[in-house]
């Protein structure tokens, strides 16, 4: 069986590059964010492992999965567990506004008013980091280790309503940590990163 998900547009706008509001970091926080962001709009594809859990309320769901995104190619998603779904892919070309699913069901209904469904949080978060409004900045040290924190949402967005992306990335590379999508202040997906890599010509190493 054949089902088709449209892709998720996050319609957070291309209006300002950094907003006005910087947490804990202040002006390093903001130039590492727009360093990032630089690397982000420059690089041709990236790829990393993650693990998804999606909060429905009264269900939770637990995915791995596997991210190979290209900026001009065909992007490709694949579950990595649970054991009975292990091996769905779902692809994305510039031609197809769509996934497409072959094979085993799995549950991605949507999370959010604007159809999110968890194989395309990723895509989302990607979205954000690249293109999104980003309302805040901030380093923060979790486990003796300084990240990046950026707060993401529509720029006439009101915080705790409506779609919002929180992202924890290292700010020197770049590289993606956890994610996580939030619907009316309420987290509804969550992303760990166990591995991320940049590519192109102006990759971070």
């Amino acid at each position: 069986m054949k089902e088709k998900w449209t892709v998720l547009v996050l319609t957070m706008g291309l209006l300002f590059p950094l907003s006005a509001c910087s947490g804990e970091g202040g002006a390093d926080a903001d130039g590492a964010a727009l360093s990032v962001r630089g690397a982000y709009l420059s690089m041709s594809g990236c790829s990393g492992t993650l693990e998804v859990t999606a909060d429905y309320g009264q269900r939770v769901y637990t995915y791995g999965m596997a991210l190979d995104w290209s900026r001009d190619g065909e992007t490709v998603l694949e579950l990595t567990s649970p054991e009975e779904v292990a091996g769905l892919r779902a692809r994305l070309t510039e031609e197809g506004g769509a996934l497409e699913y072959d094979g085993v069901s799995v549950e991605t209904g949507p999370l959010t008013g604007e159809g999110l469904s968890p194989m395309e949080a990723p895509l989302a978060l990607l979205d954000g980091v690249r293109e999104g409004y980003l309302a805040s900045t901030g380093l923060e040290t979790v486990d003796e280790r300084e990240e990046l924190h950026l707060v993401i949402r529509a720029p006439e967005g009101v915080p705790g309503t409506g779609t919002e992306l929180e992202v924890w990335c290292d700010p020197e590379t770049g590289a993606l940590l956890r994610g996580e999508i939030l619907s009316d202040g309420r987290t509804v997906v969550t992303c760990e990163f166990q591995s991320f890599t940049m590519e192109g010509e102006e990759e971070k190493n």
